[in-house]
């Protein structure tokens, strides 16, 4: 199976729902991205609403990346996360931003979902960066078995193999299962 982006209208795990962005998103993802705490390791946004919905309209016919909404089961919005940048068998996953007041395991178990879904769709592999401020972050990507490959001037660069991948999803099992895919109608 060759791998490719597949939007999902959602992906659905224990407690948190990946949800396709939509253009009725773009003023609670703005205020995420120009929040100057949770944008601080972002790059820059513009703080402009129509520019924002005129980028999830374009983004909705764009099959090179997957934008989800980070929710719970009510629906209620705690988040985002990208996956673009497909390399062969690897993907880039980004711009994921969890609003304080989350539930407690978002984190893991939204990282967790992104890797499964990713598997789902004939990856093998993944590769990102994190500014190499955000040390929390970084740190929590070592945990789940990525590798530093490099650096730029701002950002240290990953990768994860399958192997990493697979044996992280078997060390947070607990966290996450399984998932569940529901396709766009």
């Amino acid at each position: 199976m060759s791998a490719s982006f597949v939007k999902p209208a959602r992906v659905i795990g224990k407690t948190v729902v990946l949800r396709d962005a939509a253009v009725d998103d773009a003023e609670f993802i703005l205020g995420l991205r120009t929040d100057p705490v949770k944008g601080r390791f972002l790059s820059a946004t513009a703080n402009d609403v129509a520019a924002q919905k005129a980028w999830l309209a374009k983004y909705a016919g764009d099959n090179s990346q997957v934008y989800f909404i980070i929710e719970d089961k009510d629906g209620e919005r705690y988040g985002t996360v990208r996956l673009y940048d497909q390399q062969g068998d690897s993907f880039c996953w980004g711009s994921w931003i969890l609003r304080e007041g989350r539930p407690s395991g978002f984190a893991y178990e939204s990282a967790l979902m992104v890797y499964r879904f990713a598997l789902t769709l004939g990856f093998t592999q993944c590769h990102f960066d994190v500014r190499k401020g955000n040390e929390s972050v970084w740190q929590f990507h070592e945990r789940f078995g990525a590798v530093r490959s490099g650096e730029t001037e701002l950002d240290y660069l990953y990768t994860i193999s399958f192997d990493a991948i697979n044996a992280a999803l078997e060390k947070y099992s607990k966290q996450l299962p399984g998932i569940e895919v529901i396709p766009r109608n």
